[in-house]
């Protein structure tokens, strides 16, 4: 081998040497910063106050021994029945607060919880937890209302959470608005070189919860979306149950300005009517 040539190996395997570690590097941080990928939660102080156009309840949850579930609780004048809202990722109630209670205008209540670690909930995180939580919230409404009274809806992180609790429970509707096939159909898309699957410790499987849905479902995405983009909408679609779910596409919709569009406004009045 000439010493040109041999430069010219030497330096190409420097780069894909160097270029494999940095992969395995950045893959090795996926792996390790996971949860803040993909929850990015926040925290508040206890003595955080917290203030609403709606009048609401502060409630904490003992959900286990070890664990705390911090609440808001909405009250409308004349309720139709309550909402359980199940919040996206990023932030706490302190803004979620705010964006659940637009339903409050539509006479319902609201019951809207922050997932362990968020704002001033507590406890360790885990998928099975999320899950736990979530059926502890139910029955904590079930001491005041009937399962036909509970609509339960979900938003983006939060529409698998819900689609579990819907399919153990029978409550009068579910609503999801920016749904995912599955955290792992997620990661996929946003992390398309990486063996994600393998590396995801949440895999939250919407697709295999909604078949079990025993209840109206209603979905509503936007073609924008490039959180979750609206093929993993529309596969989770193609798994409910056909005689009882719609779908709603908003054209030029994105991930967290749905509620800006007319067809949002149609949709939300039909359903909750």
């Amino acid at each position: 081998m000439s010493l040109r040539r041999e430069g010219k190996f030497k330096r190409r395997y420097k780069y894909s040497f160097g270029s494999f570690v940095a992969f395995m590097a950045v893959g090795a941080a996926l792996y390790y910063i996971q949860h803040l990928l993909i929850f990015r939660p926040s925290k508040l102080k206890k003595d955080f106050k917290f203030e609403f156009r709606h009048n609401f309840e502060e409630v904490f949850l003992k959900s286990s021994e070890k664990s705390s579930l911090n609440a808001l609780y909405f009250k409308s004048e004349n309720p139709k029945g309550v909402i359980l809202y199940f919040h996206g990722n990023a932030g706490d109630l302190s803004r979620w607060g705010h964006i659940s209670e637009y339903f409050v205008d539509l006479d319902y209540n609201v019951f809207v919880i922050d997932y362990r670690t968020y704002g001033k909930s507590k406890g360790k995180l885990s998928e099975q937890a999320l899950y736990d939580d979530a059926q502890f919230s139910y029955d904590y409404l079930l001491k005041t209302y009937s399962e036909d009274q509970i609509i339960i809806y979900g938003r983006s992180l939060g529409t698998g959470i819900a689609t579990y609790l819907a399919s153990n429970n029978t409550p009068k509707r579910l609503l999801l608005e920016t749904p995912y096939y599955s955290l792992v159909d997620v990661a996929q898309f946003r992390f398309p070189l990486f063996p994600v699957r393998r590396m995801l410790k949440y895999k939250i499987p919407t697709f295999q919860y909604i078949e079990n849905v025993r209840c109206p479902i209603d979905i509503i995405h936007g073609t924008l979306d490039i959180v979750v983009p609206l093929s993993s909408g529309k596969k989770l679609y193609e798994n409910a149950p056909k005689d009882s779910s719609s779908m709603t596409i908003v054209k030029g919709g994105g991930h967290n300005n749905l509620v800006t569009f007319e067809a949002y406004q149609n949709w939300i009045n039909e359903v909750l009517d």
